[in-house]
């Protein structure tokens, strides 16, 4: 580019420099000029080689102050290319931590709903029926329903007879359809008979026989019936009692007993 002027320029100085001398050389050898000639030719050419170098000095300045400026502006715009790199580069590393900040948020979120659906499921459990085998038997109960009737049972475990007998009332008063029904029933009359309370205790276990004719205590409901009619003084509705008892479940423990009991009767 214009770094190529300069040298250019001084040959073309020094050309005619040589050109100058050549000529006047060749002309004082012929005797074309005199001495004052001479000087003032040679004057004239200095100024003239002067100017020239006057103006390739001040080209070859202005082009090295031209090319100073671009290279000025050059690293200027390097510079602001790297400020610019450098503050994008920022901006990403700001950028990156958020986005791991809001996957740490959203990671926790999940952790949370996940922890809170699974409490909720868990409350809910509580109060959901649920499928029990008791018995011999399947069928669905609820928390609630369960507890009462287990808290009924401990209580006639523990001796506590009255309590349980209240328990059992309350229990099938509340839950008449239940798949306890016949075990509540089964279980008060116990508790009546315990109490002495023969005729509550006959009522209760006959209900069982009405309602549930297949359930797997009905041998020693029958028993305890006939036992209730001893109580009473009913020894006829004892002894049919009895000898229904072994006719109907002879492989029974319970119609073994009956057997005995009819024994003593005679």
């Amino acid at each position: 580019m214009s770094f190529y002027a300069a040298p250019n320029h001084r040959k073309t100085v020094r050309w005619i420099a040589a050109a100058a001398v050549w000529t006047l050389a060749t002309q004082a050898g012929a005797g074309m000029f005199d001495d004052e000639e001479a000087r003032r030719a040679i004057l004239d050419l200095r100024q003239k080689v002067d100017n020239m170098r006057r103006d390739t000095d001040q080209r070859i300045s202005e082009e090295a102050r031209r090319q100073a400026e671009e290279v000025t502006g050059l690293r200027r715009s390097l510079l602001d290319l790297q400020n610019q790199l450098e503050a994008n580069a920022s901006e990403m590393a700001k950028i990156r931590g958020q986005n791991e900040q809001l996957a740490r948020d959203l990671a926790d979120a999940q952790r949370r709903q996940t922890e809170g659906s699974k409490a909720l499921e868990d409350r809910l459990r509580k109060f959901e029926p649920s499928k029990i085998s008791f018995e011999g038997s399947e069928f669905l109960v609820e928390p609630q329903e369960k507890r009462v009737f287990e808290q009924a049972i401990t209580s006639f475990r523990k001796g506590d007879f009255e309590v349980a007998q209240a328990a059992l009332v309350e229990f099938l008063g509340r839950y008449p359809q239940s798949g306890y029904a016949s075990a509540a029933l089964f279980w008060l009359g116990n508790a009546q008979f315990v109490g002495k309370d023969y005729k509550g205790a006959m009522a209760s276990f006959q209900k069982l026989l009405t309602q549930d004719p297949k359930y797997t205590r009905v041998p020693e409901t029958l028993l305890a019936v006939a036992n209730c009619q001893l109580e009473l003084k009913d020894t006829a509705g004892a002894r049919k009692t009895l000898e229904g008892l072994i006719a109907d479940h002879p492989r029974s423990e319970a119609a073994d007993a009956a057997k005995d009991r009819l024994a003593r009767l005679k």
